[in-house]
C-alpha cells in the first residue's frame, strides 16, 4: 500500500523522523481549540464574534472620548488610552484566527505565523502590566503629591513611561521569540490550546529545555513581578495617606480616584494566576483553553465599562461624541 497520500493528509510536514518518532523539522503547528462538535461551532462562533466586536467597540469609544475631548488630556486619561489600545492588540492577535478557525473548521497555523501570533500576544500582554503599574504612580502622586501633581507628570514624563513599558515589553517578547527559534525538535505538533502559548510549545520540545525554561521563568519574573511591585508599592502609600485623611468623606473620594484601576488590577493578575493555575493543576487541554479565554478574552472586554461606567468625565465626553454624531451637517 502506498502510503504517500495519507502523509498528505497530516495536519503539519516534515523533513525528516527520528526512530523515537520525533519531528526534526515542521512547518504547521494544530491548534486544538474548543471543541470538535458540529452542533457547538455556530454558538461559539457568535460568542467570540460578539464578545470581540464588544471589545473592540468599548477600547475605541475610550480612545475616541479620550483624543477627543480637551477635559481628558489628562496623564490618567493618557494613559487608559493606550492601555485600550494594547487591549485592543492584545485580543486582536488571538481571537481573530480563532474565529476563522471555527467558522473554516480549521485548526493549521504554519510555524512562522504560530511564532509571531506568541511574539505579539506577550508584547501586548506585557505591556497591559507595565501600563497599570505605570497608572498606579500616576494615582500615587496625585493622592500622596497633589500639590506638585502637575509639575511630575509631565508631558516629557507620561510620553517617556509609555515608550519605556513598549521597548520593555518588546524585549521580553522578543527574548522568547529567539528561544523558539533556537527549538529544533518537537514530539507533538498539536498545541492543546486556541492559540499558540509558549509554556505549551515549549512542552512539545524533545530537546532539552531546562536552560530555557530558566530564561523564561527569569525574563518572567522581571516582567511580571517588578510591575506587580510597583503597584503594591504605589496602593501601600496611596492607603497609607488615606488613613491619615481626618473625614470619612474624604478618604472616600480619594480612594474613589483610584477605584476602577484596582478593579482592572485585580481582574488582569487575579485571571492570569486563575490560568497559571489551572494549567499547572487541570489535566484537561480543554479546561485550561476556557480558563485563557477569561485571561484573553474577557478582561479586555470588561476593562472599558470598569472604567466608564462610572465616572462622569466619560459620560460627558460619550454625550458630547453622540450629539456631534446626530447633528446634522
Amino acid at each position: 500500500m502506498d502510503v504517500l497520500p495519507l502523509i498528505s493528509f497530516l495536519p503539519f510536514t516534515f523533513h525528516e523522523l527520528h526512530r523515537t518518532g520525533n519531528l526534526t523539522s515542521v512547518s504547521e503547528f494544530f491548534l486544538q481549540g474548543f471543541s470538535d462538535d458540529p452542533e457547538l461551532q455556530p454558538l461559539l462562533f457568535t460568542l467570540f464574534l460578539s464578545m470581540y466586536l464588544v471589545t473592540m467597540l468599548g477600547n475605541l469609544l475610550i480612545i475616541l472620548a479620550v483624543t477627543s475631548d480637551p477635559h481628558l488630556h489628562t496623564p490618567m486619561y493618557f494613559f487608559l488610552s493606550n492601555l485600550s489600545l494594547a487591549d485592543i492588540g492584545f485580543t486582536s492577535t488571538t481571537v481573530p484566527k480563532m474565529i476563522v478557525n471555527i467558522q473554516t473548521h480549521g485548526r493549521v497555523i504554519s510555524y512562522a505565523g504560530c511564532l509571531t501570533q506568541m511574539s505579539i500576544f506577550i508584547l501586548f500582554g506585557c505591556m497591559d502590566g507595565m501600563l497599570l503599574s505605570v497608572m498606579s504612580y500616576d494615582r500615587f502622586v496625585a493622592i500622596c503629591h497633589p500639590l506638585h501633581y502637575t509639575v511630575i507628570m509631565n508631558p516629557h514624563l507620561c510620553c517617556s513611561l509609555v515608550l519605556v513599558s513598549f521597548f520593555g515589553s518588546l524585549m521580553d517578547s522578543q527574548v522568547h521569540n529567539l528561544i523558539m527559534l533556537q527549538l529544533t525538535c518537537f514530539k507533538d505538533v498539536e498545541i492543546s490550546n486556541f492559540f499558540c502559548d509558549p509554556s505549551l510549545l515549549l512542552k512539545l520540545a524533545c530537546s532539552d529545555i531546562f536552560t530555557k525554561n530558566i530564561v523564561i521563568y527569569f525574563i518572567g519574573a522581571i516582567f511580571a513581578f517588578l510591575p506587580f511591585s510597583g503597584i503594591f508599592y504605589s496602593y501601600y502609600k496611596i492607603l497609607s495617606s488615606i488613613s491619615r485623611v481626618p473625614s470619612s468623606g474624604g478618604r472616600y473620594k480619594a480612594f474613589s480616584t483610584c477605584g476602577s484601576h484596582l478593579a482592572v488590577v485585580c481582574l488582569f493578575y487575579g485571571t492570569g494566576l486563575g490560568v497559571y493555575l489551572s494549567s499547572a493543576i487541570s489535566q484537561s487541554p480543554r479546561k485550561d483553553a476556557v480558563a485563557s479565554v477569561v485571561y484573553t478574552v474577557v478582561t479586555p472586554m470588561l476593562n472599558p465599562f470598569i472604567y466608564s461606567l462610572r465616572n462622569r468625565d466619560f459620560k460627558r465626553a460619550f454625550s458630547q461624541i453622540q450629539l456631534r454624531t446626530w447633528q446634522p451637517i
